[in-house]
């Protein structure tokens, strides 16, 4: 992750995160408070507002069909999404819950065109997909 976009976490952001990064998948708020609990993070709004703080920087996004949050796949290399307004498709296997964080300039050109197009501004596109993953179809799970 890149210092820039980690200097300012607080420390609630930073459990936040590192919850988020561990987990291997995503959490719901709730799921995320029950973790943290014993780390000092007791309400709601605590949880809540480290989740937005982090959205903003392009370091978690929201699944908005299942309500629950996952860190970005690109926070590592980059400090989250470097264009907040681009493009990020994720992938959700309905059979065992994976999540694959994808951005694609063909998609993103796609949907800009569309955008320009019909004379709108996008502050932000984030396409889900449900389906099946390829572990859960080879072991015959769909």
């Amino acid at each position: 992750m890149s210092m820039a976009a980690t200097a300012d976490l607080t420390r609630n952001n930073r459990l936040v995160l590192d919850a988020l990064t561990s987990a291997g998948g995503p959490l719901s708020a709730y799921q995320l408070l029950d973790q943290l609990r014993d780390q000092g993070l007791r309400a709601p709004p605590q949880i809540y507002r480290a989740l937005k703080w982090l959205a903003q920087r392009g370091l978690v996004h929201k699944l908005e069909s299942t309500n629950a949050y996952i860190a970005c796949a690109h926070a590592k290399c980059c400090g989250g999404h470097v264009d907040a307004r681009g493009t990020t498709v994720f992938f959700l296997c309905d059979a065992c819950g994976h999540v694959k964080e994808v951005a694609d300039d063909v998609i993103a050109m796609a949907v800009a065109s569309e955008a320009q197009t019909l004379g709108f501004v996008p502050d932000a596109s984030v396409l889900e997909v449900h389906g099946t993953c390829a572990s859960c179809l080879s072991a015959g799970a769909a």
